[in-house]
């Protein structure tokens, strides 16, 4: 009965699109690959991966920073043998400037929107619109400020993708960037009102994002979805892709990967990536 009543619930949280199959997928857990499993049959994962997935803030880099030299080689090595592509939270553009316009495929708010190297030049080659509600969010985001007491801000308080993702940043649009990534480095302030979030906006999916504010998309995007439609427009299926990110806890930006089941390295320091995926190489 318990279990029936589980996949219930999963299958209210990720309704929209998915089928039953799916929804098994969703509950089967994760495929985490540690340094045990690394250490045990790394020649074997290297062999069967042909799609590198990656996240950009606390994988590759500090948050909202360039990418680091070391993370640039690393991706100029691992691009002669895989295929490559930036899996964000933020848009295509953001994520291009912040890699110093570094030529990568891109896969921006959570799936919404897709950028490619055409000739040399960095171009959006596809992207989904879903208008957001802005009177629906200016209110209940002022109703959590008020509550928790994030009144001030610098910048606007919620900013509105042109694909419809919202950003609810609790320290504003324009915050220090310094500010930002002290403000809650383990995620612990947001997911003490996570709950509440989820609670009030009970019609999107709703992510933990960034250093310090919510994200809000669809519901049917997600970066588990976002992976395997990159893959499959490539003719590669879900074995054939390992998903690199560090925010795979509930409610994370890249929660949905572990929770699809799908191949996955966790990065808690950016500045060791390269030493952790060196198995690939």
């Amino acid at each position: 009965m318990k279990r029936i009543c589980f996949l219930l619930a999963l299958g209210i949280l990720f309704s929209c699109g998915n089928s039953s199959k799916q929804a098994a997928e969703w509950a089967a857990g994760a495929t985490r690959i540690d340094s045990l499993a690394i250490a045990e049959r790394g020649p074997a994962i290297k062999a069967q991966k042909k799609l590198l997935c990656f996240d950009l803030d606390g994988t590759l880099s500090q948050h909202r920073s360039p990418l680091p030299d070391a993370a640039r080689e690393l991706l100029d090595t691992l691009g002669k043998l895989y295929d490559l592509v930036m899996m964000g939270a933020g848009n295509c553009p953001r994520i291009y400037a912040q890699m110093g316009n570094y030529p990568i495929a891109i896969v921006g708010n959570y799936g919404m929107q897709e950028s490619a190297i055409v000739d040399g030049e960095f171009r959006i080659i596809r992207e989904d619109t879903h208008p957001a509600d802005t009177a629906f969010f200016i209110k209940n985001c002022e109703y959590i400020r008020e509550k928790y007491g994030y009144t001030e801000y610098k910048g606007d308080p919620i900013e509105f993708h042109a694909s419809g993702m919202v950003t609810f940043g609790l320290l504003g649009t324009k915050a220090d960037r310094a500010d930002k990534i002290a403000f809650d480095p383990d995620r612990a302030k947001r997911r003490a009102i996570y709950p509440e979030v989820l609670k009030l906006f009970k019609d999107y999916a709703v992510y933990i994002g960034g250093s310090s504010s919510f994200d809000f998309a669809p519901k049917k995007y997600n970066k588990y979805d976002a992976c395997i439609r990159y893959a499959e427009g490539l003719g590669y299926t879900k074995d054939q892709l390992l998903f690199i990110g560090d925010d795979f806890g509930d409610g994370g930006g890249d929660s949905h990967i572990r929770l699809g089941g799908m191949d996955y390295v966790q990065i808690d320091d950016y500045t060791k990536t390269p030493e952790i995926l060196s198995f690939l190489l």
